[in-house]
């Protein structure tokens, strides 16, 4: 990430913007002290695209890529397929443990209330470490905590317990494996069933899945090996955590989207979620992207112009909402 001096783009401040990784650094050249030209990635994102060599001071000097993790220590690693480095130390790496539990703790994995500070709190007391650790907190424990009274521990445990009837699909998620995200984590828990099953699998049954190639496969094989990830297992699924698909049978509405693939974009008369939730529930699958497997993009409000006009490109047919409505209520 680059810090610039407050440039107006597009309506709005700019004082950062992603240089993504050490090959784009190297590519653009990129010295301390350049001017930069800036835009906005899909409207959205600030990038610099070039540098303005003209105006480079000439004892102006590259910056230092760093080598170590700077908040362990440990030396930086970079798989031969990708281009970003990361710290692997993942068991003991303090940003990385933080890190796992608010992905965890996400709305969009197991919903409880651990937010950042609660997290950092947490954790410099010394009351977790990992995940399981978070069924195990007191009432003593979280009252403890600089301005949590009563109420404030009560609501958290009580997310705790309902977090406890989060289906399969987000658990796996929650549980951070590399590469696993939301809509993977789906397809596998479809595919496998249980964390189980998914834990057996070999390389072979992954990659035969529509959507998981070798780099994922690899990614969850090492996860399974470890004895960190069994331990970690072990102890949700003690603690209560769904690890295997319920019986879904009786609450699927519909299959008129069987075997379909929808993508989703801009604002609807309910939530985005609750969307992705209705397109499942009659059998169609979410993705995140519109490509050639595209069934339909399901446009509301304020639908991403990125998305209209690749689906515009592939042909794909963009859809209302209202369509959409008449589509799964016809008979």
């Amino acid at each position: 990430m680059a810090n610039l001096e407050p440039v107006q783009l597009s309506g709005t401040v700019v004082k950062r913007a992603s240089l993504h990784n050490k090959d784009q650094m190297d590519l653009l050249d990129i010295h301390i002290g350049d001017y930069v030209y800036v835009e906005k990635g899909g409207e959205i994102i600030p990038k610099i695209t070039g540098v303005e060599l003209s105006k480079r001071p000439a004892d102006a000097q590259r910056p230092v890529f760093p080598a170590c993790c700077p908040d362990c220590g440990t030396p930086l690693v970079r798989d031969p397929d990708e281009a970003r480095h990361y710290c692997p130390n993942q068991e003991s790496c303090p940003v990385q443990i933080k890190g796992r539990f608010i992905h965890f703790a996400g709305r969009k994995a197991m919903d409880i209330l651990a937010g950042e500070a609660t997290v950092e709190m947490l954790w410099s007391r010394g009351y977790i470490h990992t995940l399981p650790d978070l069924y195990s907190l007191t009432r003593e424990q979280l009252i403890s905590l600089d301005g949590w009274q009563e109420k404030s521990a009560d609501n958290f445990l009580a997310s705790l317990e309902a977090s406890k009837q989060v289906p399969f699909e987000r658990v796996l998620y929650a549980l951070g494996i590399r590469h696993v995200g939301e809509q993977t984590a789906k397809t596998l828990a479809r595919h496998f069933g249980s964390i189980d099953a998914l834990m057996a699998a070999s390389r072979d049954d992954l990659v035969q899945i529509e959507d998981i190639g070798g780099t994922v496969a690899d990614a969850i094989l090492a996860w399974s090996a470890s004895d960190a990830a069994r331990d970690c297992v072990e102890r949700l699924r003690a603690a209560g955590l769904q690890m295997a698909v319920a019986d879904t049978a009786e609450s699927r509405l519909s299959d008129k989207l069987e075997g379909k693939t929808v993508v989703i974009s801009g604002n609807f008369s309910i939530s985005r979620e609750a969307m992705k939730a209705l397109i499942e529930a009659h059998g169609g699958k979410n993705a995140g992207s519109v490509s050639g497997k595209t069934a339909w993009l399901l446009a509301g409000e304020k639908a991403g112009p990125e998305k209209l006009k690749k689906a515009e490109k592939l042909g794909i047919p963009v859809i209302s909402e209202a369509d959409f409505r008449q589509l799964i209520e016809s008979e």
